[in-house]
């Protein structure tokens, strides 16, 4: 009996080290895979229930499992493409299969991998050249993002930018800087109304302007009045009702805020607190800066000529896509040639409680599995994840020094166990000569 265990041990310390071969043949295979995480295995002995009385042992051999070590993180190789894409600590991008998309399949399988060459095919859409399709939340018009559920992919869209796209920027906020000349309120002056033109873009991209003016107050007898008339014209609305809003400004004229805003009437429309005017021109709401009371910046009242310091607005024309890039928050970002950064989608990040024990299919991705846990859907930087990187892929975890270490235990071992073969076969050799 023992001698036909020691030999059964021999066959399963065969089979044993034969798995691990096949586990650091594949690591070594896969050293220069990116994304590729190493196999490990493992040996447990297998022990039998032993008879002491009679003395005998019987040998159990040994068990090998495998396992492939996920959780650890490979360097950061950086690249030349802004849609290489890797991950700064725990997570996983959301990824589907190229071919289940391509087959019109309604349910696409949840996938994710830990990086990416993502390049975008005649549709549009950003996939790798192993067939995996990059998957995320779409922006609406504005560039946000609406609160999405974070356990299902039931919202998650496959990532598409449309080629030779082209969009606008209408202008929200306009900040207005212009001094006036005090002594344009004196009784004496002229009183003639002080114009200025102002540009911005409607939500189509057109060019329009706000038309300006600033009527002096005139009528105090005693000296000046620091009061003006500030009238706002829309140029995209109806030329015979296009007055959108009119003001009275009155300046401060005392030694500690002199030159600031005091009042604007009606108050109505005017935030004292943030110094925005809201205007409704024909493309819609818009915000129009003057100044706060007592402020420094916006519209001033000095003793000096009638100067436009310092006007900005937001909002750009309809321009050409030149760029797409991913931040470390997983937003993707469009650049235009006009200067407008607009957000196209958020890429969530993937965590499961157990990373090891996910589901390994082709292409360095992997699968949720009874083992692994449910996963949820994490803003980039938040919870346990780690940031995105754009122009990077993750090099292969695989250390080919050890690797090689370890095959050459695996070839002692392996030779060691065939030995134990060899002898056993030699004693029952000898055993079956006792007859002769």
């Amino acid at each position: 009996m023992s001698m036909s265990s020691a030999m059964s041990a021999g066959v399963s310390g065969l089979a044993a080290n034969s798995t691990r071969l096949a586990t650091i043949s594949d690591n070594i295979a896969n050293s220069g895979t990116y994304g590729y995480k190493r196999m490990e295995t493992e040996f447990d002995s297998f022990v039998l229930n032993q008879n002491r009385q009679a003395g005998l042992y019987s040998a159990g051999g040994v068990r090998a499992s495998t396992h492939r070590v996920i959780e650890e993180d490979g360097a950061l190789v950086p690249t030349s493409h802004p849609m290489d894409i890797a991950i700064s600590g725990r997570g996983m991008l959301p990824v589907t299969s190229a071919v289940d998309l391509d087959n019109g399949f309604e349910t696409l399988p949840m996938m994710m991998t830990r990086t990416g060459s993502f390049r975008t095919d005649s549709d549009g859409i950003l996939r790798t050249e192993s067939g995996l399709v990059l998957l995320g939340w779409p922006a609406q018009a504005d560039g946000s993002v609406p609160t999405m559920p974070r356990d299902t992919m039931g919202t998650l869209e496959p990532v598409q930018i449309a080629a030779n796209q082209t969009a606008g920027d209408p202008t929200t906020r306009v900040n207005l800087g212009v001094n006036l000349p005090a002594t344009e309120t004196e009784p004496t002056a002229s009183g003639d109304p002080l114009t200025l033109k102002v540009e911005y873009f409607g939500n189509l991209g057109t060019s329009e302007s706000l038309d300006i003016t600033f009527i002096p107050d005139t009528s105090d007898p005693t000296g000046m009045s620091h009061t003006w008339t500030l009238e706002i014209r829309d140029s995209a609305s109806d030329p015979a009702a296009n007055l959108i809003g009119t003001y009275q400004i009155e300046f401060d004229s005392s030694m500690a805020s002199g030159g600031s805003i005091l009042s604007v009437n009606p108050p109505l429309g005017y935030n004292a607190t943030t110094g925005n005017l809201a205007l409704n021109v024909a493309g819609g709401p818009m915000d129009l800066f003057i100044g706060v009371p007592g402020g420094t910046t916006g519209l001033r009242q000095l003793s000096a000529s009638f100067a436009p310091t310092n006007i900005t607005k937001n909002g750009s024309p309809v321009g050409n896509l030149t760029a797409v890039e991913i931040d470390e928050n997983g937003y993707i970002n469009a650049t235009y040639d006009t200067g407008f950064i607009k957000t196209l989608y958020q890429v969530p990040l993937v965590d499961v409680p157990n990373p090891n024990g996910l589901m390994s299919v082709d292409g360095q991705a992997f699968k949720i599995s009874p083992t692994s846990g449910n996963f949820f859907l994490w803003d980039a930087g938040d919870g346990p994840t780690g940031a995105v990187q754009g122009y990077a892929r993750e090099a292969s975890t695989t250390d080919v020094a050890e690797e090689l270490t370890h095959l050459i235990q695996t070839q002692r071992a392996y030779s060691s166990n065939a030995k134990i073969i060899q002898t056993v076969d030699e004693m029952l050799q000898e055993t079956t000569n006792i007859k002769r």
